[in-house]
């Protein structure tokens, strides 16, 4: 049913609910691989997560130190996130936000500034969203753009037919249109292996760029 709706708030609201397994949640829970290799040697600061979903990417920064502000356009992906959370002993460490990053702007500038997979079946301007995170970096402070270098034959969670072909790391970059002053440290196209719903073994294909604010 949530197929047929064009409305993104509601698209994801329903699509939190209606595919959500005997866990409550839609997704693992585990911090997306791109997220932790990228992350991991950090200094933790000040992070924004953009499309934080169920909020796995933001409970692992809180954990390892990071104030986090996770913004993301389902209440009910929010509400499986507070909770974790909130089991964690992580709630002072994460600001739960929810707002539609098509017109949401940040207010304050960040050490990090993470999307993993912000891909959208209903519209979503996200050329426009990643240059106003540019916007969000401190001097100093890196964004990472985390997306599916190819769509998983095996997932169906995406329109994939009707779907614009995924922008590669380079096309990304290019659509930043960043400011001098910035330096590239990751322009990827990344395989990974997972174990699918039916335990397969499959291969997926991420393309992970990560930028740095120099001044």
């Amino acid at each position: 049913m949530d197929d047929a709706l064009t409305d993104p708030a509601e698209f994801w609201e329903a699509r939190y609910l209606s595919h959500r397994g005997e866990s409550g949640k839609v997704w693992s829970g585990r911090v997306n691989v791109a997220v932790e290799r990228e992350v991991a040697g950090l200094a933790p600061g000040t992070a924004l997560e953009l499309g934080s979903g169920e909020g796995a990417d933001a409970l692992w920064l809180a954990a390892q130190g990071w104030t986090v502000t996770a913004v993301d356009i389902s209440a009910n992906a929010l509400a499986v996130a507070a909770a974790n959370a909130a089991e964690l002993g992580l709630a002072d460490r994460i600001e739960w936000v929810q707002a539609d990053l098509a017109t949401w702007h940040p207010s304050a500038e960040y050490d990090l500034v993470t999307s993993a997979f912000l891909h959208s079946p209903v519209e979503l301007p996200r050329d426009e969203i990643l240059r106003r995170a540019v916007t969000a970096v401190a001097p100093g402070g890196r964004l990472l753009v985390v997306g599916h270098g190819a769509f998983p034959s095996e997932a169906h969670h995406h329109d994939q037919d009707d779907a614009p072909p995924l922008p590669t790391a380079d096309e990304v970059l290019a659509a930043l249109e960043l400011p001098d002053g910035w330096v590239v440290e990751t322009n990827a196209l990344v395989d990974r292996e997972v174990v699918w719903r039916d335990n397969e073994t499959v291969t997926l294909s991420d393309a992970v760029l990560r930028v740095r604010r120099e001044r």
